[in-house]
């Protein structure tokens, strides 16, 4: 019997993860590929297009039809108009592709098309940590700081579908500069980025490596877990910034750092329970449980959203 199926692409500067995902979310098969980004637009088009016809090849091989494409990617994305507002450099010419027209028409398929970090709280949100609750507010730490507000299990795109920039959020207004023109952003202070040169300016040698660090502090070297500290106070005031502003009844925390537990987490909800006015006391802040599949997986369930959307 021909089971339908999605295929959902996580696109980021350095890979694009792609995978096929029955209804249920249910990975069924995964595959990473190089962007090689540097290649340029329409190089990475036919990447994408090829990537695309290849795990159509593998669906119908197995007795399955892919449906639709899901795409989270880097930059960000105009979901109204299904084109990329703006991407940085780590994907060159990506900004003003209309990619969802361009995808279609390439492959066949009806195309939904998120912002990495809209897809990464979708995946949380359907079969993830936010399974839990309709409504929360997913924070990314990674090279910078992303997020998601979800309301009933979708995400709140904004106006053209920008919504969710959390990091260039103004933490401190004498800040360091960031690449987004503005100095004190909070990306600057809670990204991974930030806190290997936390390290570094703290005259600790972790070789760029955020999980190094941990493992310096966790065998109680008093620097490394000064800064760790430290990281998690910047951590926590952002997270009271959106707590305040939004009384979600969740933040769910996602990115490489989530993979040190308690050993961080209890320091940051330590430490917003101390900044939070008494009425908010009561929110839950937990990593994300999906890891590497968050974004794809979320890709995907955009990708069903589509065909139900279109009638299918």
């Amino acid at each position: 019997m021909e089971t339908n199926v999605v295929v959902g692409l996580d696109i980021g500067g350095t890979n694009i993860k792609a995978g096929l995902v029955d209804p249920a979310g249910r990975l069924l098969k995964s595959e990473t590929f190089p962007t090689e980004a540097a290649s340029g637009r329409d190089s990475l088009l036919k990447r994408i297009c090829d990537i695309v016809l290849q795990m159509k090849e593998q669906a119908e091989q197995d007795g399955r039809r892919v449906l639709a494409l899901g795409i989270g990617t880097a930059g960000y994305v105009n979901a109204k108009e299904g084109r990329i507002g703006y991407a940085t450099s780590n994907l060159p010419e990506w900004t003003g592709v209309p990619l969802r027209q361009e995808l279609e028409a390439r492959t066949g398929v009806p195309v939904a098309l998120a912002n990495d970090a809209h897809a990464f709280a979708v995946g949380e949100a359907w079969i993830g940590a936010g399974r839990s609750w309709p409504d929360f507010v997913c924070v990314t730490l990674g090279t910078g700081v992303g997020g998601c507000v979800v309301l009933d299990g979708r995400p709140f795109y904004g106006k053209e579908g920008y919504a969710g920039g959390f990091g260039h959020h103004v933490i401190r207004h004498d800040g360091r500069p960031c690449n987004c023109g503005q100095a004190g952003c909070w990306e600057q202070y809670a990204s991974v980025t930030a806190l290997v040169r936390q390290a570094a300016e703290a005259g600790i040698d972790v070789g760029g490596s955020a999980k190094a660090l941990f493992d310096e502090a966790r065998r109680g070297d008093e620097r490394a877990l000064a800064v760790i500290d430290r990281y998690a106070e910047y951590v926590a005031v952002g997270l009271v910034n959106l707590i305040h502003t939004l009384n979600p009844p969740a933040v769910i925390v996602g990115g490489a750092v989530t993979a040190q537990g308690d050993f961080l987490f209890d320091r940051i909800r330590a430490q917003v329970r101390q900044r939070c006015m008494p009425v908010y006391a009561d929110v839950a802040i937990v990593p994300a449980e999906l890891g590497a599949y968050s974004g794809l997986a979320g890709a995907a369930r955009l990708a069903f959203h589509r065909l139900s959307e279109a009638g299918a």
